[in-house]
């Protein structure tokens, strides 16, 4: 077996109530001028909470919005400020984009970084990983990091305010891992792999188990379960199962899709569960097992009752040509793409038909 590297973890995860007032003397210990980076200016009073407390504990803490999803601009921009203001360490608070963001943005400057999810809409807070997107939000690629974040903030308090949409968005982020990584790498022999599509099999249960009871209820134990699940336990599970624990076709049809327009644009997770539902259609066109067909029957009836998208109308692109889907499909479909570990030949052809 040739070496490989696994980041499989923040050095430190800190989650719960009160995570953030708890993790204070920790980032004391990280940095004295950190820049806080941030994009939504609906989280912007969070944000602005985390400076003021900071700065009771004698830490200079710097702000920096980010203009657009984690793009190469925004992070030469970002790169730039932090030198010119001596920044010594990266707090990156908000969704999937912004948390890229950081870790990248403290990869390239060598400096400390701490995440806070201010959603659990994606585990983008724990892996070291970034995707990297232009400027109007169109996936260009992922790039691996040299570690996972020094220090990840997990406060429930903060994450129970954000977004029902969010929450239904993780979910569908998360439960994705077992559908693609069981058809990927089901067969390995390497043990770290197998026990992380193991682990994918167990945190799927759990999300068909309370994910609707943790959407209509925040305050419950179901809750916890799911948002941690999404954040925090599906990170753990791409770092364990390392590069060889592979996505299949949801997340890469992700990626084709984002190449396209949206008047409203759905989140990540939303269309990565429709990605799902469209590998699930392929496996059960190239199967003579009716396990797919039963999957995708599974969980349309479970991603309805989260309200999120189970169509190429409720994904907002009914008015797409066909033009423009078969260009979604070449880039989903281009050499280095993950489709292409799937058990079967795939072509843009037979991705569109059953995009459609």
């Amino acid at each position: 077996m040739s070496p490989d590297i696994h980041r499989i973890s923040p050095s430190e995860v800190v989650r719960g109530k009160g995570a953030w007032n708890k993790s204070i003397e920790s980032i004391t210990k990280l940095c004295k001028r950190p820049l806080i980076i941030g994009r939504s200016s609906s989280t912007k009073k969070i944000r602005n909470s985390f400076k003021a407390d900071l700065l009771s504990k004698d830490i200079q803490a710097i702000s920096f919005e980010l203009t657009h999803d984690c793009c190469e601009l925004d992070i030469q921009n970002a790169c730039q400020f932090s030198k010119r203001n001596n920044c010594d360490g990266i707090i990156a608070a908000g969704g999937g984009k912004v948390l890229d963001a950081g870790k990248l943005i403290a990869d390239l400057l060598h400096i400390n970084c701490i995440t806070v999810p201010l959603s659990a809409s994606t585990c983008a807070g724990w892996t070291a990983l970034s995707n990297i997107y232009t400027p109007d939000g169109k996936f260009i690629k992922d790039k691996t990091l040299n570690k996972c974040p020094n220090l990840l903030i997990f406060d429930h308090n903060i994450v129970r305010a954000a977004p029902k949409r969010t929450l239904a968005s993780g979910i569908a982020d998360a439960i994705a891992k077992w559908y693609e990584s069981s058809l990927t790498s089901s067969t390995s022999q390497d043990g770290f792999v197998q026990q992380a599509v193991q682990m994918a099999r167990v945190l799927r249960d759990q999300l068909f188990l309370n994910g609707l009871e943790a959407f209509n209820d925040p305050l419950s134990n179901s809750w916890e379960i799911v948002a941690e699940g999404c954040a925090l336990t599906a990170g753990i599970i791409g770092g364990l199962g390392g590069s060889k624990c592979r996505t299949a076709a949801a997340h890469p049809i992700h990626n084709g899709l984002t190449q396209l327009s949206y008047n409203n644009k759905p989140l990540h997770g939303e269309i990565v569960g429709f990605g799902l539902l469209v590998q699930l259609k392929i496996e059960e066109k190239n199967s003579n097992s009716q396990l797919p067909r039963q999957a995708k029957s599974q969980l349309i009836d479970f991603l309805s009752q989260l309200n999120l998208p189970i169509s190429i109308e409720s994904i907002n692109l009914k008015n797409a040509t066909s033009n423009e889907l078969y260009k979604a499909c070449e880039f989903a479909c281009k050499d280095q793409s993950d489709i292409h570990q799937l058990p079967f030949p795939i072509n843009e052809k037979d991705l569109l038909e059953a995009l459609k």
